[in-house]
């Protein structure tokens, strides 16, 4: 792929004669007015999405129940978030992000506080998933909420001096960013959450995952002045959902696959690692994968692509395929480690296309749930991943485990492969927002709001 990398922040908003919008650095980004106001809340906010489960999981486990119960329990809440997650999008589109996450995160705290009551109290079995749904359900959508925060942002700006080039320019360094914190967020959160856990007592994970969302949720939603303009209903206008379009089913199916490599990997590792007597070593492993999508994504960030959006992301896609396959033949932890490191390579640019793909496929009032779909497909990809591969490990020896993340991702990027032609925007605009200058033309950013 033919790749420009900007040298620095001076020369962020400067086109070759045949390109696209240049690459906006991450300094330039993070200096746009307004932007750290909703970050820092929105770091706190979205922790807890990755500790949720390891909280379940410490907390059942600490109190005397099964590994099959808990992660079972987990699961529960992961499905929850991933089917009712896009619908809080839906709602935050239409009514505005601080009213939807006042009740939620008080609805989170809830549903938290009674599963542990119930797990402490030794409650039957069906009892937990009664409460585990409610408590997955709730979980704020703050990586969307983020980055349809940035849609306006650049929105805003396109409409002013600067031109639609440069704020365009901004929206895949943006979302490289997100990815990058998005990574972050899911190393650091389970580690948290476990740590917590072991150190005082097998509840106050889930307590600190509780605190936090609550905390952070409500610092975000009082940054009132960098949310998205709520879309108001025309009267007789149907309301349709993100869902409809069958490229934001495409691109969910297919971080359906991802969401298998994350699962099927921590267990995988985990397992392995346990195996050959290494049981401490999971983490690091795991942190290995993870530490090389997180660098992707700010080498990804850095770099004013020339190949459409829709290229890069069945190219990623691909490499993640040819990463995972390898996996199940490694002889020992060591080899383990690089290919782990070798597919999570790919991870992060084929998420940041995928989130870029998808704006430019849905109407303003439906970005944030569209950015929902993708998370939450990530969520429950993830949850079936992991018990999958349980199931195999358990039958048939950790290695087996590692056929997951290969068998989720080549199925994606079947489905990728196949429907492609979905993954374009009506007039072929996707290919603009990121970047290409395939289809000639001024550069423009797509879905800005009208009026």
């Amino acid at each position: 792929m033919t790749a420009r990398r900007t040298v620095d922040d001076a020369t962020d908003t400067r086109t070759a004669p045949d390109a696209g919008p240049a690459r906006v650095g991450y300094g330039a980004l993070l200096r746009t007015p307004g932007a750290w106001t909703f970050l820092a809340p929105a770091f706190i906010a979205r922790l807890p999405y990755a500790m949720l489960s390891m909280g379940i999981l410490m907390l059942i486990t600490g109190a005397g129940g099964s590994w099959g119960t808990a992660s079972t329990v987990a699961a529960v809440a992961a499905v929850a978030q991933a089917l009712i997650g896009p619908q809080t999008g839906r709602l935050a589109d239409r009514f505005g992000q601080a009213a939807v996450l006042v009740p939620t995160v008080v609805v989170h705290a809830v549903s938290v506080g009674t599963l542990i009551a119930l797990v402490l109290g030794h409650a039957p079995t069906w009892s937990l998933f009664a409460a585990a749904a409610p408590a997955g359900a709730s979980i704020p959508q703050i990586g969307a909420m983020v980055r349809a925060r940035w849609i306006s942002l650049f929105t805003a700006e396109s409409a002013g001096s600067e031109g639609s080039a440069g704020s365009a320019g901004k929206v895949s360094t943006a979302f490289a960013f997100e990815s990058v914190t998005d990574e972050f967020t899911f190393v650091v959160g389970p580690i948290l959450a476990a740590g917590i856990a072991t150190t005082i007592n097998p509840a106050t994970g889930l307590i600190a995952e509780a605190a936090l969302t609550v905390v952070g949720g409500l610092a975000f939603a009082a940054q009132r002045r960098t949310a998205p303009a709520r879309q108001t209903h025309r009267p007789g206008a149907r309301r349709t959902s993100a869902l409809a379009s069958p490229g934001v089913r495409l691109l969910a199916g297919s971080f359906l696959g991802v969401g298998a490599v994350f699962g099927g990997m921590q267990v995988s590792m985990t397992a392995f690692a346990d195996s050959v007597g290494q049981h401490g070593a999971a983490g690091t492993v795991y942190g290995i994968f993870a530490g090389g999508s997180m660098l992707a994504g700010v080498l990804y960030g850095v770099i004013a692509w020339r190949r459409s959006v829709q290229q890069r992301m069945i190219t990623s896609y691909a490499l993640l395929v040819l990463g995972c396959s390898t996996l199940w033949a490694m002889p020992n932890l060591v080899a383990v480690t690089v290919a782990g490191l070798v597919c999570g390579l790919a991870i992060a640019p084929t998420l940041i296309s995928g989130y870029t793909l998808v704006e430019t496929l849905v109407a303003d009032g439906a970005k944030t749930e569209a950015f929902t779909w993708l998370t939450g497909a990530i969520g429950l990809g993830l949850a079936t991943g992991a018990m999958v591969a349980g199931r195999l490990i358990d039958g048939h020896g950790p290695s087996v485990g590692f056929l997951v993340p290969v068998g989720g991702a080549g199925l994606g990027l079947l489905a990728l492969v196949s429907l492609r032609h979905l993954l374009v925007a009506p007039g072929g605009a996707s290919t603009v927002v990121a970047g290409s200058s395939e289809l000639g033309g001024a550069p423009q950013l797509v879905g800005a709001a009208k009026g």
